[in-house]
């Protein structure tokens, strides 16, 4: 459903992209109000996952003010000002800690303090990106952002399985005044493949055949590959059993592809094959490959945000083609923020389309002025 603006209230219907919208209301200092959520359904309103993100967002603000109906299917956010520092949070184990982390990597550029974070919960989950993933293809392209390291850190201390979870993380993050413009329409070939094989309370053998699965995939497109196992023990495997694979390759422009994928909850259908995990995994990293673009599809709608978000100069960006969230995630920058993109479809003329290859990918230029948007809560030392 379109949004509609009652009394400077950004009004939405549904539970689409609610994550979305608290995002950019917090960043944007706009009121929104959500109606109708899952009102059809048996069990309406909030989900848990959904409760916590809003109680995250609240620990990382001052003033943020939440009504909620007694049914839960209508929602105020009113968002308060961004602090950051330090604060630790238990995430709801039915999303992924990834589904947190990329709403502080969003917002922790912008905090009054740089941000110190403690995230317990799920770190391998299949609705969400892992942990690994954003370590190895998020934080590379927020650099592009702030071109100086300076404390930008994700750090596994623990990794958990679905159901129970149990696996730590610590994100850090500096803040900037302003973010610099981008400038990127390379990404360059492929030049070495890296990844890492971890195995939480099952056999060690497990990691070992994801590794010569994935690897006989692998070497047959690069002899550069190499893969690191991460057989935990004890407390850092977490509270349920289960192992899988995260694949990244980077490029001599400085681009990284990730792919991942993991076993099946216990209970939750056939058990899986490391053998078949790891060739999975290699495939999907083939295909994100193919896919081209300089960043990583699940990070388009950053790269958009902080575009979006910086200097009012030009930014430009060549990526694969748009998924249907980074698509959403445009018209819900333009209700906050006013910010239109220009999309400009690129195909190679010289590539054609034929059984054995499959469908040419039409990468997509995005191009954008930046608000120049502050962070005057920032701290001036």
């Amino acid at each position: 459903m379109p949004a509609t603006i009652h009394n400077d209230v950004i009004v939405y219907k549904g539970s689409n992209f609610l994550r979305q919208r608290l995002l950019l209301s917090t960043l944007s200092g706009r009121s929104v109000r959500i109606e109708d959520i899952r009102s059809t359904h048996d069990d309406p309103g909030l989900r848990e996952y959904e409760v916590n993100l809003i109680r995250l967002l609240d620990k990382i603000t001052n003033g943020t003010r939440v009504e909620l109906s007694e049914t839960g299917t209508s929602l105020y956010f009113q968002p308060g000002i961004l602090i950051g520092g330090q604060l630790t949070h238990t995430c709801c184990t039915q999303r992924g800690i990834g589904y947190y982390l990329e709403v502080l990597l969003a917002l922790g550029p912008f905090c009054k303090e740089p941000l110190n974070a403690v995230l317990q919960g799920v770190t391998h989950h299949d609705l969400d990106v892992s942990v690994d993933k954003l370590k190895a293809a998020a934080l590379p392209v927020l650099l592009k952002f702030i071109l100086v390291d300076d404390g930008l850190e994700l750090k596994i201390v623990r990794r958990g399985a679905p159901p129970l979870g149990g696996g730590e993380v610590v994100f850090k993050c500096p803040v900037r005044r302003s973010l610099r413009p981008l400038q990127c329409s390379k990404w360059g070939l492929v030049k070495r493949i890296r990844g890492v094989v971890y195995a939480l309370r099952v056999s060690p053998t497990m990691a070992n055949r994801v590794v010569e699965s994935a690897k006989g995939v692998m070497l047959n497109f690069l002899p550069d590959v190499y893969l690191n196992t991460d057989q935990c023990r004890g407390s850092n495997a977490g509270k349920s059993p289960g192992f899988g694979i995260s694949l990244v390759a980077e490029t001599n422009e400085k681009t990284f592809y990730c792919a991942e994928a993991k076993s099946m909850e216990p209970g939750k259908g056939e058990s899986t094959l490391p053998e078949d995990l790891g060739a999975e995994c290699a495939k999907r990293l083939l295909d994100e490959i193919h896919r081209g673009g300089s960043v990583d599809s699940s990070f388009q709608w950053l790269v958009a945000l902080w575009m979006a978000l910086g200097h009012k100069d030009v930014s430009e960006c060549v990526v694969g083609p748009l998924s249907e969230y980074t698509i959403k995630f445009l018209q819900h920058l333009k209700e906050f923020f006013g910010v239109m993109f220009k999309l400009e479809v690129i195909r190679d003329d010289n590539e054609e389309s034929d059984d054995e290859q499959g469908p040419v990918v039409q990468n997509v230029k995005m191009t954008c002025v930046g608000i120049g948007y502050v962070n005057i809560s920032r701290r001036i030392l």
